[in-house]
């Protein structure tokens, strides 16, 4: 029985990896072919950020599967070096996720927070 989970939780990590690299690739693509279209046109800030902004959640996405991934590899790992490496990895790969989502809010709330218009009284 523990092989039988043991061999699906294998084959579970390699699918969640998987998923982790196709999203990271098609962000990554998606955020290329956008940049070069923006060097092409004459974007401005706001379309710049958006690109980016539209990467960086492709990123947390991976960052969270990926993440997911290392959760289940801790369940099925024996040695300490190796539960150790992947605890390293996982606080790591954490963090980077905590501060992409971090700089995803500062932006957030700079694009909610409207200018006052002045609007002259007659």
């Amino acid at each position: 029985m523990e092989e039988t989970l043991t061999l699906l939780t294998r084959q579970a990590i390699a699918i969640i990896d998987l998923m982790a690299l196709a999203i990271v690739v098609f962000g990554t693509a998606e955020a290329f072919i956008s940049a070069i279209k923006l060097l092409v046109t004459s974007a401005d800030g706001h379309q710049r950020r958006d690109v980016w902004l539209r990467y960086a959640r492709w990123l947390v996405a991976g960052l969270t599967f990926q993440l997911a991934a290392d959760i289940l590899e801790t369940s099925i790992t024996t040695g300490w070096e190796a539960v150790a490496r992947l605890a390293l990895i996982a606080v790591v790969r954490t963090f980077l996720n905590f501060f992409l989502e971090r700089d995803l809010a500062e932006v957030r709330a700079r694009q909610h927070e409207v200018p006052q218009k002045v609007v002259p009284q007659t």
